[in-house]
Protein backbone atom coordinates (compact mmCIF):
# COMPACT_ATOMS: atom_id res chain seq x y z
CA UNK A 1 0.00 0.00 0.00
CA UNK A 2 1.62 3.37 -0.59
CA UNK A 3 2.74 5.75 1.61
CA UNK A 4 0.07 7.93 1.13
CA UNK A 5 -2.71 6.09 2.47
CA UNK A 6 -2.12 6.05 6.68
CA UNK A 7 -3.63 2.72 8.17
CA UNK A 8 -3.76 3.28 11.79
CA UNK A 9 -5.45 -0.12 12.36
CA UNK A 10 -7.46 -2.83 10.35
CA UNK A 11 -11.31 -3.28 11.22
CA UNK A 12 -12.67 -6.96 11.59
CA UNK A 13 -15.36 -6.95 8.70
CA UNK A 14 -18.53 -8.20 7.67
CA UNK A 15 -19.80 -7.55 3.92
CA UNK A 16 -18.07 -4.31 4.09
CA UNK A 17 -19.81 -1.50 1.91
CA UNK A 18 -18.12 1.74 1.35
CA UNK A 19 -19.97 5.14 1.70
CA UNK A 20 -17.97 8.11 -0.09
CA UNK A 21 -18.35 11.66 0.08
CA UNK A 22 -16.74 14.35 -1.03
CA UNK A 23 -16.67 18.17 -0.23
CA UNK A 24 -16.38 20.61 -3.82
CA UNK A 25 -17.84 20.41 -7.08
CA UNK A 26 -19.64 17.36 -6.18
CA UNK A 27 -21.52 18.09 -3.27
CA UNK A 28 -24.09 21.32 -3.79
CA UNK A 29 -25.30 22.74 -0.88
CA UNK A 30 -23.26 20.25 1.09
CA UNK A 31 -25.86 18.01 0.74
CA UNK A 32 -23.56 14.37 0.26
CA UNK A 33 -20.82 15.75 3.09
CA UNK A 34 -23.20 16.52 5.69
CA UNK A 35 -25.43 13.05 5.26
CA UNK A 36 -21.89 11.08 5.16
CA UNK A 37 -21.24 13.26 8.52
CA UNK A 38 -24.49 12.63 9.78
CA UNK A 39 -23.74 8.49 9.29
CA UNK A 40 -20.48 9.21 11.17
CA UNK A 41 -22.20 9.95 14.14
CA UNK A 42 -25.09 8.35 14.06
CA UNK A 43 -23.39 5.33 13.68
CA UNK A 44 -20.77 6.17 16.48
CA UNK A 45 -18.23 5.27 13.76
CA UNK A 46 -14.15 5.15 14.38
CA UNK A 47 -11.16 6.48 12.15
CA UNK A 48 -9.29 4.12 10.69
CA UNK A 49 -7.14 5.56 8.04
CA UNK A 50 -6.88 9.40 6.06
CA UNK A 51 -5.08 9.89 3.12
CA UNK A 52 -1.93 12.34 3.49
CA UNK A 53 -3.00 15.63 2.09
CA UNK A 54 0.34 16.58 0.91
CA UNK A 55 0.26 14.60 -2.41
CA UNK A 56 -2.99 15.77 -3.43
CA UNK A 57 -3.84 19.25 -2.93
CA UNK A 58 -2.29 22.06 -4.32
CA UNK A 59 -2.58 24.54 -1.29
CA UNK A 60 -3.00 27.93 -2.73
CA UNK A 61 -6.21 26.52 -4.14
CA UNK A 62 -7.54 24.77 -1.31
CA UNK A 63 -5.67 26.14 1.84
CA UNK A 64 -5.26 24.61 5.07
CA UNK A 65 -6.84 26.71 8.02
CA UNK A 66 -5.75 27.72 11.32
CA UNK A 67 -7.96 27.27 14.48
CA UNK A 68 -7.38 27.86 18.01
CA UNK A 69 -7.55 25.51 20.32
CA UNK A 70 -8.76 26.44 24.03
CA UNK A 71 -8.45 30.46 22.87
CA UNK A 72 -4.90 29.60 23.36
CA UNK A 73 -3.15 27.45 20.61
CA UNK A 74 -2.75 27.72 17.10
CA UNK A 75 -3.49 24.58 14.98
CA UNK A 76 -3.36 23.96 11.20
CA UNK A 77 -6.05 21.65 10.27
CA UNK A 78 -5.13 20.37 6.66
CA UNK A 79 -7.71 18.93 3.93
CA UNK A 80 -8.62 15.32 5.06
CA UNK A 81 -10.00 12.25 3.42
CA UNK A 82 -10.69 10.24 6.70
CA UNK A 83 -11.88 6.42 6.37
CA UNK A 84 -14.34 5.33 9.07
CA UNK A 85 -15.36 2.11 10.34
CA UNK A 86 -19.08 1.29 11.85
CA UNK A 87 -21.08 -1.69 12.63
CA UNK A 88 -24.78 -0.73 12.57
CA UNK A 89 -25.64 -4.24 12.38
CA UNK A 90 -28.01 -6.11 9.23
CA UNK A 91 -25.12 -8.54 8.84
CA UNK A 92 -22.81 -5.98 7.53
CA UNK A 93 -19.98 -3.36 8.28
CA UNK A 94 -19.68 -0.23 6.33
CA UNK A 95 -16.66 1.88 5.84
CA UNK A 96 -16.76 5.83 5.20
CA UNK A 97 -15.00 7.78 3.43
CA UNK A 98 -15.29 11.29 4.43
CA UNK A 99 -13.12 13.98 3.05
CA UNK A 100 -12.62 16.73 0.23
CA UNK A 101 -11.97 16.13 -3.51
CA UNK A 102 -8.43 16.84 -4.31
CA UNK A 103 -6.47 19.13 -6.51
CA UNK A 104 -4.43 16.70 -8.22
CA UNK A 105 -2.88 12.89 -9.03
CA UNK A 106 -6.78 12.05 -9.12
CA UNK A 107 -5.94 8.53 -10.57
CA UNK A 108 -3.82 7.98 -7.76
CA UNK A 109 -5.81 9.27 -5.07
CA UNK A 110 -8.67 6.86 -6.74
CA UNK A 111 -6.02 3.58 -7.08
CA UNK A 112 -5.28 4.12 -3.33
CA UNK A 113 -9.15 3.69 -2.35
CA UNK A 114 -9.89 1.02 -4.71
CA UNK A 115 -6.63 -0.71 -3.21
CA UNK A 116 -8.07 -0.38 0.31
CA UNK A 117 -11.43 -1.93 -1.23
CA UNK A 118 -9.91 -4.51 -2.75
CA UNK A 119 -7.17 -5.37 0.38
CA UNK A 120 -10.35 -5.44 2.89
CA UNK A 121 -12.96 -6.73 1.02
CA UNK A 122 -15.15 -4.57 -0.10
CA UNK A 123 -18.36 -5.99 -2.37
CA UNK A 124 -19.72 -2.70 -2.84
CA UNK A 125 -18.63 1.26 -3.46
CA UNK A 126 -21.62 3.50 -2.95
CA UNK A 127 -20.63 7.49 -3.98
CA UNK A 128 -22.94 10.62 -2.52
CA UNK A 129 -23.18 13.84 -4.26
CA UNK A 130 -25.76 16.44 -4.34
CA UNK A 131 -26.02 18.94 -7.39
CA UNK A 132 -27.92 22.38 -8.10
CA UNK A 133 -31.24 22.06 -9.62
CA UNK A 134 -34.03 23.86 -10.36
CA UNK A 135 -36.03 22.23 -7.24
CA UNK A 136 -37.64 24.00 -3.98
CA UNK A 137 -36.61 24.07 -0.83
CA UNK A 138 -39.81 23.08 0.68
CA UNK A 139 -40.31 19.70 -1.01
CA UNK A 140 -37.85 16.48 -0.22
CA UNK A 141 -35.06 16.81 -2.12
CA UNK A 142 -35.32 14.19 -5.34
CA UNK A 143 -32.49 11.66 -5.29
CA UNK A 144 -31.41 9.64 -8.49
CA UNK A 145 -29.11 7.05 -8.84
CA UNK A 146 -26.54 5.39 -11.06
CA UNK A 147 -24.56 2.07 -11.49
CA UNK A 148 -22.20 0.89 -14.15
CA UNK A 149 -22.72 -2.59 -13.27
CA UNK A 150 -25.59 -4.04 -15.53
CA UNK A 151 -26.69 -6.51 -12.98
CA UNK A 152 -26.83 -3.60 -10.55
CA UNK A 153 -28.75 -1.61 -12.61
CA UNK A 154 -31.52 -4.12 -13.34
CA UNK A 155 -31.34 -5.20 -9.33
CA UNK A 156 -31.51 -2.36 -8.14
CA UNK A 157 -33.99 -0.43 -10.72
CA UNK A 158 -31.39 1.76 -11.70
CA UNK A 159 -29.60 3.20 -14.96
CA UNK A 160 -26.46 3.22 -16.78
CA UNK A 161 -25.51 6.62 -16.70
CA UNK A 162 -25.07 8.67 -20.22
CA UNK A 163 -23.87 11.33 -19.15
CA UNK A 164 -21.40 13.60 -20.92
CA UNK A 165 -19.78 16.81 -19.62
CA UNK A 166 -17.52 17.51 -17.03
CA UNK A 167 -16.77 15.14 -14.30
CA UNK A 168 -15.59 15.58 -10.96
CA UNK A 169 -13.42 12.82 -8.36
CA UNK A 170 -16.83 10.85 -7.72
CA UNK A 171 -16.82 10.21 -11.84
CA UNK A 172 -13.02 9.03 -11.71
CA UNK A 173 -13.83 7.09 -8.52
CA UNK A 174 -16.31 5.09 -10.28
CA UNK A 175 -14.37 4.72 -13.76
CA UNK A 176 -11.93 2.95 -11.59
CA UNK A 177 -14.34 0.36 -9.41
CA UNK A 178 -15.40 -0.33 -13.19
CA UNK A 179 -12.02 -1.11 -14.04
CA UNK A 180 -11.25 -3.77 -11.13
CA UNK A 181 -14.39 -5.09 -11.51
CA UNK A 182 -15.58 -3.54 -8.22
CA UNK A 183 -19.29 -2.80 -8.23
CA UNK A 184 -20.25 0.69 -7.30
CA UNK A 185 -23.60 2.81 -7.17
CA UNK A 186 -23.40 6.67 -6.89
CA UNK A 187 -26.73 8.61 -5.67
CA UNK A 188 -26.92 12.40 -6.16
CA UNK A 189 -29.40 14.47 -4.34
CA UNK A 190 -31.14 17.67 -6.16
CA UNK A 191 -30.39 21.47 -4.37
CA UNK A 192 -32.14 24.67 -4.89
CA UNK A 193 -29.10 26.71 -7.25
CA UNK A 194 -30.85 29.73 -5.44
CA UNK A 195 -30.13 28.71 -1.56
CA UNK A 196 -27.04 26.45 -2.39
CA UNK A 197 -24.54 28.43 -0.32
CA UNK A 198 -26.45 27.42 2.66
CA UNK A 199 -26.22 23.78 4.26
CA UNK A 200 -28.95 21.42 2.78
CA UNK A 201 -30.36 19.21 5.18
CA UNK A 202 -33.11 17.94 2.76
CA UNK A 203 -30.19 16.39 0.56
CA UNK A 204 -28.86 14.69 3.30
CA UNK A 205 -32.15 13.48 4.62
CA UNK A 206 -32.69 12.05 1.32
CA UNK A 207 -29.76 10.65 0.83
CA UNK A 208 -30.26 8.90 4.07
CA UNK A 209 -33.31 7.56 3.37
CA UNK A 210 -32.06 5.99 -0.16
CA UNK A 211 -29.07 4.39 1.25
CA UNK A 212 -31.15 3.01 4.16
CA UNK A 213 -33.21 1.38 1.56
CA UNK A 214 -30.31 0.44 -0.63
CA UNK A 215 -28.12 -1.21 1.98
CA UNK A 216 -31.09 -2.12 4.30
CA UNK A 217 -29.51 -0.83 7.46
CA UNK A 218 -30.99 1.01 10.24
CA UNK A 219 -30.17 5.10 9.80
CA UNK A 220 -31.93 7.33 12.65
CA UNK A 221 -32.70 10.41 10.34
CA UNK A 222 -34.70 12.25 14.08
CA UNK A 223 -31.46 15.23 14.20
CA UNK A 224 -31.79 15.72 10.18
CA UNK A 225 -35.91 15.97 10.51
CA UNK A 226 -35.57 18.52 13.17
CA UNK A 227 -32.82 20.19 10.76
CA UNK A 228 -34.84 20.28 7.68
CA UNK A 229 -37.86 22.09 9.97
CA UNK A 230 -35.06 25.04 10.61
CA UNK A 231 -34.02 25.31 7.10
CA UNK A 232 -36.94 25.26 5.63
CA UNK A 233 -38.44 27.84 7.88
CA UNK A 234 -35.09 30.31 7.59
CA UNK A 235 -35.00 29.92 3.82
CA UNK A 236 -38.95 30.55 3.49
CA UNK A 237 -38.39 33.69 5.61
CA UNK A 238 -35.77 34.81 3.23
CA UNK A 239 -37.45 33.99 0.09
CA UNK A 240 -40.58 35.85 1.32
CA UNK A 241 -39.28 39.13 1.47
CA UNK A 242 -38.10 39.58 -2.39
CA UNK A 243 -41.68 39.43 -4.40
CA UNK A 244 -40.08 37.97 -7.48
CA UNK A 245 -37.78 35.69 -5.37
CA UNK A 246 -41.30 33.84 -3.68
CA UNK A 247 -43.14 33.48 -7.16
CA UNK A 248 -40.13 31.49 -8.33
CA UNK A 249 -40.54 29.67 -5.57
CA UNK A 250 -44.28 29.60 -6.00
CA UNK A 251 -43.39 27.85 -9.96
CA UNK A 252 -40.95 25.21 -8.47
CA UNK A 253 -43.55 24.10 -5.83
CA UNK A 254 -46.43 23.85 -8.24
CA UNK A 255 -44.49 21.66 -10.79
CA UNK A 256 -43.13 19.46 -8.19
CA UNK A 257 -46.07 18.40 -7.16
CA UNK A 258 -47.32 17.17 -10.57
CA UNK A 259 -43.83 15.32 -10.70
CA UNK A 260 -44.54 11.83 -9.83
CA UNK A 261 -42.00 9.66 -7.70
CA UNK A 262 -41.62 7.93 -11.37
CA UNK A 263 -41.16 10.78 -13.47
CA UNK A 264 -38.21 12.13 -11.56
CA UNK A 265 -35.47 13.80 -13.34
CA UNK A 266 -32.70 11.28 -14.39
CA UNK A 267 -28.91 11.89 -12.49
CA UNK A 268 -27.75 12.73 -16.13
CA UNK A 269 -30.61 15.13 -16.75
CA UNK A 270 -29.54 16.80 -12.77
CA UNK A 271 -25.77 17.00 -13.72
CA UNK A 272 -26.74 18.06 -17.19
CA UNK A 273 -28.66 20.69 -15.53
CA UNK A 274 -25.50 21.87 -13.33
CA UNK A 275 -23.15 22.32 -16.24
CA UNK A 276 -25.54 24.56 -17.80
CA UNK A 277 -26.13 26.77 -14.49
CA UNK A 278 -22.13 26.40 -14.42
CA UNK A 279 -21.90 27.45 -18.19
CA UNK A 280 -24.80 30.67 -17.71
CA UNK A 281 -22.57 31.69 -14.76
CA UNK A 282 -19.30 31.45 -16.50
CA UNK A 283 -20.73 34.07 -19.23
CA UNK A 284 -22.56 36.39 -16.78
CA UNK A 285 -26.24 35.20 -17.62
CA UNK A 286 -27.22 33.57 -13.94
CA UNK A 287 -29.67 35.26 -12.61
CA UNK A 288 -28.39 37.43 -8.83
CA UNK A 289 -30.32 35.35 -6.69
CA UNK A 290 -28.24 32.25 -7.76
CA UNK A 291 -25.29 30.98 -5.50
CA UNK A 292 -21.84 29.43 -6.46
CA UNK A 293 -21.45 25.73 -7.00
CA UNK A 294 -19.69 24.65 -4.31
Amino acid sequence: MADELRLESRPDLDHPVLVTAFRGWNDGGQGASLAAQHLVNTWDAERFADIDPEAFFDFQATRPRVSLVDGLTRKIDWPENDFFHASPGGGRDVLLLVGTEPNVRWRTFTELIVGLVRELGVDLVVSLGALLADVPHTRPAPVTGAASDPELVERLGLQASRYEGPTGIVGVLHDACREHGIPSVSFWAAVPHYVSLAPSPRAALSLCERLSSLLELPIDISELEAMVEGYTSHVSEAVSSDEDAAAYVDELEQRADLIEESDLPSGDSIAAELTRFLREREQGDTPPDAAREQ
